[in-house]
């Protein structure tokens, strides 16, 4: 186990990225078509092809997901993931063409002093085409693709990822792009709000404080405009049908909450995609798709916390510094 997503089988990821521009696209590629839905819990989302998800529509599987930055010019990414895998010959088919099914979300980034002069450039529809064409079983966390530009009220954000198995031997994993309106850790202190669901040291193992400090509780926000939105998959190797996947969702957006503060505000846009690869045997009843989401809820917390540790600061004046920057010492 790589504690990556990508330990789920079927699952590939890449990510791309321009310095300057201080944004990135991260892309989730399935090896062959996959079961997928949505859980939308933030007021203010940024979504593509969000509504053939949801159980009652005709498309069954879908070939990618993205996660982008770049607020609504970051819907262009993709297209760049649809032409990477219509090169390849992915595609649902109608009429004897094939039509890469590839729902997205964004992030807002436009605000953390890179340079936004992309004008007449479809830089985001490049970024999705170079993701898609790295995907891969290793990619890195922290500052890179859709987490390059990411940023909490406090500290950088960034691109995260855990991974576990479930009772009944189901992979599951997730992958996150935290851009949160508040806090991953506790006051002014280095500890996570997610620590009591750490593995080892994936985020420095520090714990929770053995006394919450004084105004650990005060709310700290970005303020009221929408520059936020957490963005996320879950998956599994699991076969689920539309309407259990669409509860895996729901279920998981749980981890957002016990992973920052607040969360699900109405100038978040906090989207879960949810995904089931089906490779693994076995039969989902009641009580193994609970344990399900609820190892993908424990899973995204995790995420989250490891997006924030590994990222580090953007290279601009007055920008917000990486946790280890900032409490490392």
């Amino acid at each position: 186990m790589r504690n990556l997503i990508t330990d789920v089988a079927g699952v590939k990821v890449g990510s791309a990225h321009d310095g300057k521009l201080a944004s990135g696209v991260t892309a989730l590629v399935f090896d062959a078509p996959a079961t997928a839905s949505l859980a939308i819990s933030g007021g203010a989302p940024g979504l593509r092809d969000a509504a053939l998800l949801e159980a009652d529509m005709t498309v069954q599987q879908i070939d990618a997901l993205v996660l982008s930055g770049g607020s609504a010019f970051g819907l262009d990414a993709v297209g760049g993931v649809q032409s990477a895998l219509r090169e390849i010959g992915r595609g649902f088919e109608v009429a004897g063409q094939f039509v890469p099914i590839v729902p997205g979300a964004i992030l807002f980034d436009l605000a953390n002093g890179g340079d936004k002069s992309f004008w007449g450039e479809p830089a985001y529809w490049r970024l999705g085409k170079a993701a898609a064409r790295a995907a891969a079983a290793d990619f890195a966390l922290g500052s890179h693709g859709a987490g390059l530009g990411a940023t909490l009220v406090d500290l950088k954000g960034g691109l995260g990822s855990a991974s576990a198995r479930t009772p009944e031997g189901f992979v599951v994993g997730a992958l996150v792009a935290a851009n949160a309106v508040g806090q991953a850790t506790i006051g002014e202190t280095p500890h996570f709000w997610a620590a009591p669901y750490e593995q080892g040291d994936e985020f420095g193992g520090l714990g929770w404080p053995a006394q919450l400090p004084a105004g650990a509780l005060t709310l700290k926000m970005k303020g009221a405009a929408p520059q936020n939105t957490n963005i996320a998959i879950v998956a599994t190797d699991a076969t689920l049908t539309k309407a259990q996947a669409k509860r895996m969702a729901v279920m998981a957006q749980d981890g957002l909450a016990r992973a920052l503060r607040p969360v699900h505000a109405a100038m978040d846009g906090d989207t879960v995609f949810s995904a089931a690869t089906g490779r693994a045997k076995g039969n989902v009843d009641a009580l193994a798709l609970t344990t399900i989401g609820a190892v993908a809820a424990d899973c995204l917390a995790r995420a989250v916390a490891r997006a924030v540790y590994e990222a580090t600061s953007l290279p601009f004046a007055g920008a917000l510094p990486g946790w280890r920057e900032k409490f490392a010492s």
